[in-house]
């Protein structure tokens, strides 16, 4: 199966910067589509960025929140993924996610990492 694991979490100031890893084993990345997710207690989780496989010319598509602030990148050799953040705001606080995604004819698999702390402060 395919795991997950992401690093980079942490307390950073507002206007900061900061660099999410996610780091997978268990398959290739090459065919999978990568996004990042956050969520924030009491509040759904939602879409930060996604990109997809080399065949789909890496494609991105980004939270309106987050546009022009956060990048999302992939290094398909080493089968990680990557999550620029610059001028964080307050509001990006939450805990980070890594998604990956892909098919085996019909069906559809969907794994999640553990997920990574990510505070702003004021």
């Amino acid at each position: 199966q395919l795991q997950l694991v992401e690093s980079g979490g942490g307390l950073v100031q507002s206007g900061g910067s900061l660099r999410l890893s996610c780091a997978a084993s268990g398959r290739i990345l090459s065919d999978v589509i990568m996004g990042w997710y956050r969520q924030a207690p009491g509040i759904q989780r939602e879409l930060v960025a996604a990109v997809a496989p080399p065949r789909h010319g890496e494609q991105t598509n980004y939270g309106d929140s987050v546009k022009g602030r956060f990048t999302i990148s992939r290094d398909n050799a080493k089968n990680e993924v990557y999550l620029q953040m610059n001028n964080v705001r307050p509001e990006d606080t939450g805990v980070y996610y890594c998604q990956a995604e892909y098919w085996i004819g019909p069906n559809r698999f969907e794994y999640w990492g553990q997920g990574t702390q990510v505070t702003v402060s004021a």
